[in-house]
């Protein structure tokens, strides 16, 4: 696409408070580039100090969302693969953890020759060179900056960022940086203030923004972006006003009719190639189009913080979205159906049980499976789901009442949920990290599976992120007793999907379909649970 091989970069920065939508942000902006023929590229640097994501609290910081090759990140990057379609690699979650522990490598095997190893020019140079691996091979390269302007643990990643502009030229760098425009009720107006602040950080530390992006509730008029345009030293058509929207996906659209592609390819000496059509429109006119409303019940725990499960939510609604149906998620909170039972799982039209660790809540969600069961109601289960329905189904159809998982009882002789030996001796030679199944593996289907007709293919690719298994010593027992084993390893070794055929929709899966579910292209596992749950 572009006449050099030199690839142009976008650096999204934030200021005022966190959570105004850099993500977002970063994610449309790749959309709209994108759909011009632009091959493209996102990456986040998080200030935290975490080696990656795999160990923060989800109830505090959302989901961690698993790439093909096993990178635990922030949830961000699933933003980014559903608004680029691309799958992306661990190369587009960098912490803070992971330079520094980079660079103290480096300097016990004496790569700094002796010198003081320093914040500049060493961590510095180190953040850059993962930018630059990164971004190879792609025409543009976004780099979205966790947390906001004057954080002292992002100051590393902003003087970075700064540098970049000298190392790779001026031409090809571009910086956008987000404000928030707060509106006060008891005057009646929206405050510019904070955003001229914001900026005013940004320039103390050597970065001018090309484009602002103004995140407002209201309404923003003439006179708000000429101010801002003002005070910020930016052209007017530079100021990008980021209006409340029902649903973030309309967000590129409302880039595209600011012209914020046209701006970014003159700021960066681009070739302002016609606009693609792709199946993005006829996604968001569907969610435009959608009527009606379908509940649907999600039995987990951890419920304080709504985007722990984030790529389910997601994906529910691209399934019903695609059936012009909306869906409301009743949050359910799997320790109140221990202490009260399955009342509250009447009215819903189906029920889903997500990934999560540990033994708290886990016999709610047992009752929640079984009501799904034998009432017929379309189950879809999602990692520990699976296990949760394999649990229940040898409690109550194969009269096993002590059956359970060595993650909630390791003494327990009934495991139909385990460990497995090799994994056992990983273990006990103190690896436990090499027990865990992160990233993509291969998956075959059974021919006469649901799973086989909603994908149309024998062997599909899924990710996965947990550490125990279907115990093989019973798959004789349960196969007899009617759950069919609908998708296994290519070596026959890991049950990766089970099925109850006679049931109406009742398919629980050890992967993470979630993780590989684009708004215009609806995973098949969730898209059969939404038919299913739409049927009279």
């Amino acid at each position: 696409m572009l006449k050099k091989k030199q690839t142009k970069f976008i650096f999204v920065t934030g200021g005022v408070l966190s959570g105004i939508g850099k993500g977002i942000f970063a994610a449309s902006v790749g959309n709209i580039l994108k759909n011009r023929g632009f091959s493209v590229n996102i990456q986040k640097l998080d200030p935290y100090l975490n080696f990656d994501s795999g160990t923060l609290n989800p109830g505090e910081h959302g989901e961690v969302f698993v790439t093909d090759d096993g990178a635990e990140t922030d949830l961000d990057l699933g933003h980014y693969e559903r608004f680029i379609g691309a799958n992306l690699t661990k190369k587009s979650s960098v912490m803070s953890g992971q330079i520094y522990s980079r660079v103290f490598e480096d300097e016990r095997c004496g790569k700094y020759l002796g010198k003081t190893v320093q914040v500049i020019p060493h961590l510095t140079n180190k953040i850059q060179e993962v930018v630059l691996d990164a971004a190879k091979g792609f025409d543009i390269h976004i780099v979205e900056i966790g947390g906001t302007v004057g954080d002292f643990e992002g100051l590393h990643f902003i003087e970075a960022i700064r540098q970049m502009r000298r190392r790779v030229g001026s031409e090809n760098v571009l910086y956008a940086h987000l404000v928030y425009l707060p509106y006060l009720e008891a005057s009646k107006e929206i405050k510019t203030k904070p955003a001229q602040n914001s900026v005013r950080d940004l320039l103390r530390f050597g970065i001018h923004p090309d484009v602002i992006g103004a995140r407002c509730d209201r309404n923003m008029n003439k006179e708000h972006i000429g101010k801002i345009a003002l005070f910020s030293d930016v052209d007017e058509e530079a100021v990008v006003p980021l209006p409340y929207v029902k649903s973030v996906y309309e967000v590129p659209d409302n880039l595209e009719k600011v012209g914020l592609a046209s701006y970014i390819c003159k700021k960066l000496e681009l070739k302002n190639v016609k606009l693609k059509k792709n199946g993005w429109e006829k996604f968001v006119q569907n969610v435009k189009d959608s009527k009606g409303t379908v509940k649907i019940g999600m039995v987990a725990k951890y419920l304080s913080h709504e985007d722990t499960y984030k790529s389910v939510n997601e994906s529910l609604k691209f399934a019903f979205w695609a059936n012009k149906k909306n869906v409301k998620i009743i949050w359910i909170d799997s320790e109140e159906i221990e202490k009260k039972g399955t009342e509250q799982l009447k009215d819903l039209a189906g029920i889903v049980i997500p990934g999560g660790f540990g033994n708290r809540g886990t016999e709610g969600k047992v009752m929640a499976a079984k009501y799904a069961r034998e009432n017929n109601i379309p189950y879809l289960g999602l990692c520990l789901g699976m296990q949760i329905a394999v649990i229940e189904f040898a409690r109550n159809v194969l009269a096993w009442p002590s059956a359970t998982s060595g993650e909630f009882d390791s003494n327990n002789k009934k495991q139909v949920i385990h460990i497995m030996p090799e994994q056992r001796q990983n273990m006990a030679e103190e690896n436990y990290g090499a027990t865990m199944r992160l990233g993509a593996y291969p998956c075959v289907l059974e021919k006469k599976s649901k799973s086989y007709k909603l994908y149309g293919k024998e062997q599909i690719s899924e990710r996965h992120r947990h550490r125990y298994e279907f115990n093989n010593d019973y798959r004789e027992e349960f196969t007899e007793a009617g759950m069919l084993l609908a998708g296994l390893s290519p070596n026959h070794h890991l049950v990766e999907i089970v099925e109850i055929p006679e049931h109406k929709f009742y398919v629980a899966s050890q992967f993470h379909p979630e993780f590989k579910s684009r708004p215009d292209h609806p995973h098949p596992l969730f898209l059969g649970f939404a038919e299913a749950c739409l049927e009279k």
